[in-house]
């Protein structure tokens, strides 16, 4: 058995290339020795599936660290994950996904007529996007949402076939069941979808009546989500398989959800510390006191105010945030405390806080003379 080249070598990069570099190096290897490009030439192929190979393994961090420990060994066989591709199918299929494929009508499409009908390949099916929105609470214990999705299913009266029960497919005389048609312009050879069967390769005179030979029906299918605790707005999660089907036996697409956090009335995130604002009385800023506040959960926790508190300190309740993503403890609350002054007082009022200031003023001794309290109350928030 022939032994095989080292992957770095295969793709021209340094084993410390970085992933956008071996990316591009891939793409150049793929797109100069494809087979569309390369008609009958066996060493262009060759080619092509090494390279495949090779991204297979260095574009997966994984698999990457086993190769650059064990070689060949830490890669091929059940353990390793799988190194090689086993079929063609495999190779073009990744190609297909490196380049926009799936039916997305991306660059390989583009480049090379599309995907779909080459060897008489199904097309994989279109991935779909959804956007779901979580509030706090959700976030803060985790969550199972069920997400009603309209997608295309296969029909099941003729089993996706898109022909009438007991009729088949008939070949397309166009392009005899390739998908595509060659034209030639000039020096060149420029491969297209067939206009006939639209890649297909098949045409259906006695169509389906359910589906009207589109071998799908619109139908509603209920997913359902679990949603760890901790989660971040914006995160996403694909679910592969759940989008629309494929065409002519290919592999479905994906579902891909986007995560939205709604704003919440009380608590600002910071991560996975949460934030609040409450309010204390000047007696309480001055002497200390303890108070209840809200938490995300529903409960309340007592939370010690320390005499001489300050108008907009911050105040840190550990472990009543939210649950970091690793499962690992929870954030924080953060309190920013704000100081309530009376816009209205009574004449005895005035006069306790005379006396406090003249008791106050008396620590001051020469020192210098100090702002009353009533001034200091008034510079801090004016």
């Amino acid at each position: 058995m022939a032994q095989k080249r080292d992957y770095y070598e295969v793709l021209g990069v340094d084993k410390k290339a970085d992933d956008d570099t071996i990316k591009k190096a891939y793409r150049k290897l793929a797109l100069d020795n494809h087979p569309d490009r390369n008609p009958g030439n066996a060493d262009a192929e060759r080619r092509f599936k090494d390279a495949a190979e090779a991204y297979a393994v260095l574009s997966d961090a994984q698999k990457r660290q086993r190769y650059d420990q064990f070689g060949h060994a830490g890669v091929d066989g059940p353990q390793g994950g799988g190194g090689g591709f086993q079929s063609a199918e495999d190779v073009f299929s990744a190609f297909s996904d490196m380049f926009g494929g799936g039916g997305g009508g991306g660059f390989f499409e583009q480049f090379f007529g599309g995907g779909g009908g080459r060897r008489g390949r199904g097309r994989r099916g279109t991935s779909l996007k959804v956007d779901l929105e979580l509030t706090l609470e959700e976030v803060a214990t985790g969550v199972k949402k069920t997400i009603e999705l309209k997608r295309p299913e296969p029909c099941a009266h003729c089993s996706g076939s898109g022909a009438k029960p007991g009729t088949q497919k008939r070949t397309c005389k166009t392009c005899n069941g390739h998908g595509q048609v060659v034209r030639q312009q000039g020096f060149f050879q420029l491969r297209q979808v067939c206009p006939t069967c639209s890649g297909q390769g098949s045409s259906i005179d006695d169509p389906c009546p359910k589906c009207q030979g589109r071998g799908a029906i619109p139908k509603d299918t209920p997913i359902t989500l679990t949603i760890p605790a901790g989660i971040e707005s914006g995160h996403t999660e694909r679910i592969a398989g759940q989008g629309e089907p494929g065409e002519g036996g290919g592999p479905p697409g994906d579902l891909v959800v986007v995560l939205h956090v709604k704003e919440h009335d009380v608590f600002t995130r910071a991560g996975d510390d949460l934030l609040m604002q409450t309010r204390i009385t000047f007696r309480q800023a001055v002497a200390g006191d303890d108070i209840e506040i809200p938490t995300i959960t529903g409960e309340t926790v007592s939370m010690k105010i320390p005499a001489g508190t300050q108008p907009g300190e911050k105040l840190r309740v550990r472990n009543h945030g939210l649950p970091r993503p690793d499962g690992y403890g929870r954030g924080s609350l953060v309190v920013q405390v704000q100081v309530d002054v009376p816009k209205k007082i009574t004449s005895e009022q005035v006069e306790l806080l005379r006396k406090f200031d003249e008791i106050d003023g008396k620590k001051v001794g020469k020192k210098g003379v100090r702002k009353t309290i009533i001034e200091k109350v008034k510079d801090i928030f004016s």
